[in-house]
């Protein structure tokens, strides 16, 4: 039996329309969901609530026992969640398998979580014992994206789950299977008692619900700057804890040392990759000016040499652009560029949902698509005469997700991610890069810090408790 029966997906019934989960690359429907309402949250808000008082006092060895199975079972339904992820999201088949190998890695390392070291003995001026104690917050509710929908779902609500919280999670609609119910499945599979996990597809009012619900404390918010900005928005009215991870307009800088030989593959994996729907994809190519007409002329051949196409019948290396409107950004994006003078040295042009890996050349400060976020398959490059100008590039925008420096001397580039603000950096390397063990997160316009991965989970899903103990009943002087 596989372990997404339409017939079964959903273990509660929601109030919303039916919806059609579509395939981009052909349009088909693949399989229709019922979508949440905004009037879905508050009821599965209380039942996750007065499930997670009974799961926070399990042992934490059957909380660490549910997660890894959870993990083995992502790797036991390998094959089905594969054929979603390549149908539902226009991932290729080696992105879908990138997803599954950290979805399991997700919740092995959180299920290492729930044996962590809960506080610390503190000395106090009284007689008496004074410690901390980290406790789950409650329930959690997170909103993830499209683009990489298993992924970022799992890394909340792992490490939720283990310590001891309830979840209620809104994937994004397009990706209502891969990002949603699917794990929904595999967690019951794995024993996961009811009503610790919710999910509620669904569009902005469930959002809007889940931030305004005054039973979940805390949200995990994966998407745009815009829309991130509006979440913090609301969850500071509410008083809540609420951890955003948002855009990018990363830059990659090659220094006059790099290997162009090595560099150009690297380069086009930081832009082309799951057609450049990655917030951590490579958006500016910052090139020194000894090697940027070489290096846009092999970058423009690579993309020309790339295959574009439907990713569950063909091998393909990009495959369709997740929806029309998003198609319509990208392309607008890169006319307005080209109309402001940026050269057009590869792409531009689409068949339906598939677009062409494109090179944009001669852009500046006022090219929209070397300036904006484009979430496309689109690689502005531009030259730098010094090292001085490259860090003054890089750190120009609002952003500051990930950065990457080619260089041979790796302590040069060190010393120049020293002058860029970021929350990532990756020495010869492009800037998309994730691990599970690894603290993720950006600054300013990209968020609110590293709040995901590895011991940083324990910042985001629990609170700190200071506590007291005396022999006797303090004394006071009235």
């Amino acid at each position: 039996m596989p372990l997404l029966d339409p017939k079964t997906w959903q273990s509660r019934p929601l109030s919303g329309p039916e919806y059609a989960v579509t395939e981009p690359a052909t349009g088909d429907t693949l399989a229709t969901v019922t979508l949440a309402s905004a009037t879905d949250v508050g009821p599965a808000a209380e039942a996750a609530r007065t499930a997670q008082a009974e799961w926070a006092r399990v042992p934490h060895f059957v909380r660490a026992g549910v997660l890894r199975k959870a993990g083995d079972l992502f790797a036991a339904h390998a094959e089905e969640l594969r054929e979603w992820l390549v149908r539902e999201s226009g991932s290729i088949p080696g992105k879908a398998e990138f997803e599954l190998h950290v979805a399991a890695q997700e919740c092995y390392e959180a299920a290492a979580l729930a044996s962590r070291p809960a506080g610390q003995i503190l000395p106090s001026e009284a007689p008496r014992l004074s410690y901390t104690r980290r406790i789950p917050v409650g329930v959690v509710g997170v909103i993830s994206p499209f683009n990489a929908p298993l992924i970022l779902s799992i890394r909340s609500v792992a490490p939720a789950l283990a310590l001891g919280n309830a979840v209620v999670l809104k994937p994004d609609p397009r990706t209502a299977v891969c990002g949603g119910l699917s794990l929904a499945a595999v967690f019951a599979e794995a024993g996961l008692p009811e009503n610790l996990l919710h999910v509620l597809p669904g569009g902005p009012d469930v959002g809007q619900a889940l931030v305004a619900d005054p039973k979940i404390p805390v949200i995990s918010f994966t998407g745009s700057t815009a829309a991130g900005r509006a979440v913090g928005e609301a969850g500071g009215r509410h008083l809540k804890r609420v951890h955003l991870e948002l855009g990018g307009n990363s830059a990659m800088v090659v220094l006059e040392d790099a290997d162009l030989d090595a560099v150009i593959s690297t380069a086009a994996w930081g832009s082309f990759f799951h057609q450049g729907q990655i917030c951590m994809t490579t958006g500016r190519h910052l090139v020194h000016q000894s090697l940027y007409e070489e290096y846009v002329e092999r970058l423009a051949a690579k993309a020309e040499s790339l295959a574009v196409g439907d990713p569950h019948r063909e091998q393909v290396h990009l495959g369709p652009i997740i929806d029309d409107a998003q198609l319509t950004k990208v392309h607008g994006l890169v006319e307005a560029s080209t109309s402001r003078g940026a050269k057009l040295a590869a792409g531009g042009t689409h068949d339906r949902l598939f677009y062409r890996p494109t090179v944009l050349a001669g852009v500046d400060d006022q090219s929209p698509a070397y300036a904006e976020e484009v979430f496309g398959p689109v690689a502005p490059v531009r030259s730098f005469a010094t090292a001085d100008e490259a860090a003054a590039l890089a750190s120009a925008g609002e952003y500051g997700l990930s950065l990457g420096i080619v260089t041979r001397d790796a302590a040069r580039g060190l010393d120049l991610a020293e002058r860029i603000p970021t929350g990532i950096v990756h020495i010869n390397d492009q800037t998309v890069n994730d691990e599970a063990v690894a603290p993720f997160g950006g600054i300013a316009a990209s968020g609110t810090g590293a709040r995901f991965g590895g011991e940083a989970n324990l910042e985001a899903f629990t609170d700190v408790r200071w506590t007291t103990v005396r022999g006797d009943v303090a004394p006071y002087p009235f």
